[in-house]
């Protein structure tokens, strides 16, 4: 069967693949502890739950704009300001099914064959792909668990060229954790304003998740704001990653050009999610602070345990529910049967010998490294990392 020659262009999602890999393992009867997939344990809070109940009993079942509720937009806006401090209006925005979409409809809109998107490593897996569809060139900035995971301004400025159009990057980071300060964002502006075609795309998703203080964002520097396409959504904050709704905040002629582009993918996003999205931004956050709060724990139990761990160097994450550490002191090594060479082996060994599912760093820009999720329950992270703990040690 001959098929297009677009699907040559990208690579299928390493965290799907190993997700995949842990099911099929677990359907033959073996326990696997999954440590790969970034989706809160936790389920969606009750006032959220309750108003799509109401939704669904008032029949809003019906097609929906395509850059979403009128009421659901004002709610983003509000969320905005309340949160950001940033003034946007209803033509600001647009919802998408899911914050990927929400990423995808910004890259396709800007995005020009041989343009270059600037990437701080490590990144989000789905980033380079999404730029590979669009015929846009990835261009890397290496960043270190020296310096946090996060890049400076010599390293931006000297990756910019005639051809750069956008950059893109998250805070908090999937998957190092890594998020900027409001000083280390201003370091950064000031190189933008030097080069005003370029774009930014702030993926925002997991702000809420952070561990350190305040969440900042780029678009809060006036004079960059038109600039800056804020990419968020409810699944990580919200624990709604099954509702699929995410959004943008942008110029409304960067929202204009998404909500085209949508309008021939999927149109609108799913009417009930919408309207209990409206209740979920507007109202109660300490479910969210609570779940933070338990994230928190389990944050501070696996830097416990890693920190035992020979050769592991693991950065603290300021943000997010994963840790990314630096595992290349045990490429060479073997058990007798298995030989570790990167990050891929590393992490198929963990998976078929001691049944603990993570994504290898390759995949997010880092062939050193391997992610590790917290999200899960703080039983099933001690049991996942008491195993891996006796796998390495095997390997010699």
């Amino acid at each position: 069967m001959q098929l297009s020659s677009f699907l040559q262009r990208f690579n299928e999602p390493e965290t799907l693949k190993m997700a995949k890999l842990g099911r099929e393992l677990r359907a033959k009867g073996i326990d696997v502890i999954d440590l790969s997939l970034g989706e809160p344990d936790f389920d969606t809070p009750e006032h959220i739950k309750q108003a799509a109940v109401k939704a669904i009993q008032d029949n809003w079942s019906h097609y929906t704009p395509v850059s979403g509720y009128p009421d659901l937009r004002e709610a983003v806006c509000t969320k905005l300001k309340r949160d950001n401090n940033l003034d946007y209006k209803a033509e600001n925005i647009v919802t998408s099914t899911g914050a990927k979409q929400s990423l995808a409809n910004a890259i396709l809109a800007l995005v020009d064959d041989n343009e270059e998107v600037i990437i701080p490593t490590p990144y989000w897996v789905t980033y380079s792909e999404l730029v590979k569809i669009a015929r846009g060139k990835v261009v890397e900035v290496k960043s270190s668990p020296d310096t946090g995971f996060k890049i400076n301004a010599a390293q931006l400025e000297a990756a910019i060229t005639p051809k750069s159009k956008v950059f893109l990057f998250s805070s908090p980071c999937n998957p190092s954790g890594a998020v900027y300060s409001k000083e280390e964002l201003e370091a950064l502006a000031e190189v933008f304003r030097k080069h005003p075609q370029i774009l930014i795309i702030s993926d925002e998703i997991y702000e809420y998740i952070n561990f350190v203080g305040k969440h900042e964002s780029i678009a809060q520097f006036a004079d960059l704001k038109d600039r800056v396409i804020i990419v968020n959504g409810l699944s990580k904050g919200f624990a709604m990653t099954g509702w699929r709704l995410g959004y943008i905040a942008a110029h409304a002629d960067i929202a204009k050009a998404c909500e085209k582009i949508q309008g021939q993918f999927t149109s609108g996003t799913n009417s009930i999610t919408q309207k209990a999205a409206v209740v979920a931004l507007t109202t109660d956050l300490r479910p969210t602070m609570e779940m933070v709060e338990e994230f928190t724990r389990r944050r501070t139990k696996v830097l416990e345990i890693v920190k035992d761990i020979p050769g592991v160097i693991c950065p603290e994450p300021e943000g997010a529910f994963y840790i990314f550490p630096d595992v290349s002191y045990y490429y060479g090594k073997a058990d007798g049967e298995n030989t570790i060479t990167n990050a891929a082996d590393l992490s198929m060994y963990l998976l078929n010998t001691a049944h603990v599912s993570s994504v290898m760093g390759d995949a997010f820009g880092e062939p050193k490294c391997v992610r590790f999720s917290f999200a899960n329950s703080m039983e099933k992270i001690e049991e996942g990392w008491k195993r891996i703990k006796v796998a390495l040690a095997k390997l010699k």
